[in-house]
């Protein structure tokens, strides 16, 4: 009963805050719904949180990919055709997934990135097959997925805070913001944040907006300032050979029908979400699950993407946050001791959990004398 209740909750709180959304949209301006927007998810965070364990039972599992992201041997040119020959001696990605994972159906169009980078930038490349391609935000900053668009997420140092987004659609109107914690955490994103010079640039093998034709594809190319993102990075920026950080990539994809001649989303049909590694869930703000990038200063194709030995331990501290949380939202108390805990493995491989002041401190020594930590907030890190 408890458990329907929480549903009940979640999907009321969904249905509100789409609701809300729709009648924003049509009598406010761009900057107060996104005030409103970012209103919702709290709220909705907030509705969701009660069922945290049951979220990362469908997370847990589902295998990261990785990427061998080259250090650019030749100068690129942003114009989002991605014909330089830097971008045509690297592998593009397997194609994206829904953000589910392999229990949703295979996405209706293919996407793939490419990732390279040099002492400058971090760049960033996308293929798109999509037979019609509409866009309709021109403002900058505005919430970009309400069109179909090409999102990325960077958390350099991997501790699930501090962490970096960018979408664009196909007019090449972006949104950059900064999150100091994800959502479900009372995360708050900084809308203010730019990414000073800044570069992206779209490509369409079609027509834009025209119904009446069939397209190809749409490419898009960013390149991001490595000054943008070294305040929050707490890693060697840029990178040095060996390095590696979190990343992930999201497409959302909207049904459409053609309305007197122009695109319109069907109504009451939700987004496609496509995803580069998947989630299990239906957010992108975890960023426990996302993919691994991996840079080299080698030539293409001559190194070998190296296994995160401390995955087991992340996923078995995470297992622990996500138990708390979820004990946290019935009782208001966190468990201070293993045996309250009632988890066989955290026993078996060592586990420590101190309480703290507003919450807990669990932490586990990997064979390398590393420590993996994580607190009530989801922060996750090593040192």
């Amino acid at each position: 009963m408890q458990m329907f209740l929480r549903l009940w909750l979640l999907f009321s709180g969904l249905v509100s805050v789409w609701l809300f959304s729709q009648i924003v949209r049509n009598v406010c301006d761009q900057m107060t719904h996104r005030c409103l927007y970012f209103l919702g998810c709290f709220l909705l965070a907030s509705l969701a949180c009660g069922d945290t364990y049951d979220d990362w039972q469908r997370m847990r599992d589902i295998p990261r990919r990785g990427y061998v992201a080259y250090q650019a041997k030749t100068r690129l040119k942003i114009d989002g055709k991605l014909d330089d020959a830097s971008w045509q001696a690297v592998p593009w990605s397997e194609p994206f997934l829904d953000i589910e994972g392999s229990v949703k159906p295979k996405p209706r169009f293919e996407t793939r990135m490419k990732m390279l980078w040099d002492r400058k930038y971090f760049y960033f490349a996308a293929f798109l097959p999509d037979p019609h391609i509409w866009g309709t935000l021109t403002k900058h900053d505005s919430v970009i997925f309400h069109d179909n668009d090409f999102e990325v997420f960077i958390d350099p140092d991997g501790d699930t805070h501090a962490y970096y987004e960018f979408e664009m659609n196909a007019l090449n109107t972006g949104w950059d913001l900064f999150l100091d914690k994800p959502y479900k955490d009372g995360g708050k994103a900084d809308n203010g944040w730019e990414i000073p010079g800044l570069k992206t640039a779209v490509h369409i093998e079609g027509t834009l907006n025209d119904p009446s034709d069939m397209d190809q594809y749409w490419s898009v190319e960013i390149a991001i300032p490595w000054n943008a993102i070294r305040k929050h990075a707490r890693r060697s920026v840029p990178p040095k050979h060996g390095d590696q950080w979190r990343v992930n990539f999201s497409r959302v994809e909207w049904k459409h029908q053609i309305v007197e001649g122009r695109y319109q989303k069907i109504p009451n049909i939700r987004e496609d979400n496509w995803v580069w590694s998947a989630q299990g869930i239906i957010d992108m703000h975890r960023p426990e699950k996302w993919g691994l990038v991996q840079f080299s200063k080698g030539c293409p194709g001559t190194t070998e993407l190296m296994a995160d030995l401390s995955i087991p331990a992340r996923d078995l501290l995470m297992t622990i946050y996500h138990k708390q949380k979820a004990h946290f939202q019935k009782s208001k108390q966190w468990w201070t001791s293993l045996d309250e805990l009632d988890l066989p493995a955290a026993t078996a491989a060592g586990v420590v959990i101190e309480s703290r002041p507003g919450g807990f401190h669990a932490k586990l020594k990997l064979k390398d004398g590393r420590t993996v930590h994580v607190t009530e907030d989801s922060r996750l890190w090593i040192e």
